[in-house]
């Protein structure tokens, strides 16, 4: 594709046609109220969340698009002056609400961006969404996949969203007594939170504005924002954290659960030298608790990560949103793109699709070098599958070393969460993209 024409989750400016994905903060960096360079062009339900996040977005730029169908667009080639044709289809990607896959083709060929996205097997509504992907590239081949490679590693490997919430409420229903805090986003997870209020038949607390976001999303009646209603609240994640939980049983006994893809989910409470000491502590002091099982998938079995306690009152669930690494492998396999590229780097560490999946389109695998993103990184091939990203925030190299050593009784190597969460997202779509 010509350089100009689409920026996808991409808000710098330079294209004629943008297209957002979904409505999480790294898909958005760059769009605001005062976005005035081109119409953006979206699912149904993210137009309707989309004002409540932007106030004042001028809404004729607007441009919604409905699911499994294909839409034309005539845009001008930058270079010779004349009309060009695109057709774009969306895709449910099953991330949260409004997420969406973007299909495009033309005499470019074509072209999938899949934005963040899960694709569970057990799952009739994912089922549809891949028929319909089938159909739209029968007879194609696919130039170039933009592939969701957040947990592009064998280490990610969690179970169904409906196992993982299955998990949420047993540590509920065995805590009879506890007040209960649950971290979440401003949007997403709301299928987990359903399934609690509606195998515990009880009401769920959410803070004033997730619940005009519910609302907006047909919720009315399951949630609430008064506290003597329940005895379970969903929060900001950015609250969510080991100074709360504690204080928090000062008054009342109450734990919280985190539910997450990821094993270094430590980062989400924000590291710091104390966190570091005392969540290592209460590992060594018998507060682990984890479960490791086996599922069977393509024919290759998967070492499952279940339920860990890493903290005295904190739990870790892997409830993710995003593929994990063998259903992203299902997904490639799939779809047989002729070229692909992750659309999800760190701030440390970039793994390369096609290091794992560049034989399903029948070309060499680059080298273990084209990991490592950035001089002074440790590669991927160095620390293996213990974590992406080294500790920081220490005092002195002696103290991290210390530090370092400690959190290994966990298992993992954990680091803060901006470096493990995306500082680049979205791409203006380019014709060198489709050349190996």
């Amino acid at each position: 594709m010509e350089r100009g024409l689409i920026s996808v989750d991409r808000w710098s400016g330079g294209s004629q046609a943008y297209f957002l994905t979904h409505l999480h903060a790294d898909h958005t960096q760059g769009l605001s109220s005062a976005w005035s360079r081109g119409p953006l062009f979206c699912s149904h339900l993210t137009s309707k969340l989309l004002p409540f996040k932007f106030p004042n977005f001028n809404l004729s730029l607007l441009r919604v698009l409905e699911v499994g169908s294909w839409h034309s667009l005539s845009l001008t080639s930058p270079s010779s002056g004349t009309k060009t044709a695109v057709q774009v289809m969306l895709i449910d990607a099953h991330h949260c609400p409004g997420s969406v896959m973007f299909l495009f083709r033309g005499e470019f060929g074509c072209l999938l961006y899949t934005g963040d996205f899960r694709w569970e097997a057990s799952i009739e509504k994912a089922y549809t969404s891949k028929i319909i992907l089938l159909n739209a590239i029968k007879g194609s081949k696919l130039e170039v996949l933009y592939l969701d490679n957040t947990y592009c590693h064998p280490s990610y490997a969690f179970p169904s969203r409906v196992d993982a919430a299955k998990q949420v409420v047993d540590i509920i229903i065995s805590h009879p007594e506890h007040d209960i805090i649950i971290a979440i986003d401003n949007l997403g997870k709301e299928e987990l939170l359903l399934y609690i209020s509606r195998m515990l038949k009880i009401k769920i607390w959410v803070w004033p504005e997730r619940l005009q976001t519910l609302h907006l999303l047909g919720y009315e009646d399951i949630f609430t924002t008064k506290t003597s209603f329940t005895r379970v609240r969903a929060v900001p994640r950015y609250s969510f954290t080991v100074d709360t939980l504690e204080g928090l049983n000062k008054v009342r006994p109450t734990i919280g659960i985190m539910p997450s893809g990821l094993p270094g989910i430590l980062g989400h409470f924000g590291m710091n030298e104390n966190l570091c000491t005392s969540l290592a502590d209460s590992r060594s002091n018998g507060f682990k608790s984890s479960e490791i099982f086996t599922i069977t998938s393509n024919g290759q079995k998967w070492n499952v990560r279940s339920v860990e306690k890493l903290h005295q009152y904190i739990y870790s669930v892997p409830y993710s949103d995003h593929a994990s690494f063998s259903e992203i492998q299902e997904f490639v396999e799939l779809v047989r793109p002729i070229n692909m590229r992750g659309i999800v780097s760190s701030s440390s560490c970039y793994i390369n699709p096609l290091y794992y999946f560049g034989h399903f389109r029948g070309v060499n695998q680059p080298s273990q070098k084209s990991w490592q993103k950035h001089k002074g990184v440790e590669s991927m091939s160095a620390i293996q599958t213990e974590s992406l990203c080294q500790i920081s925030h220490c005092p002195n190299l002696a103290r991290k070393r210390r530090r370092s050593e400690k959190i290994r009784i966990l298992g993992h190597r954990f680091s803060r969460v901006s470096a493990l969460r995306r500082v680049r997202q979205g791409v203006k779509i380019v014709e060198n993209d489709c050349v190996d």
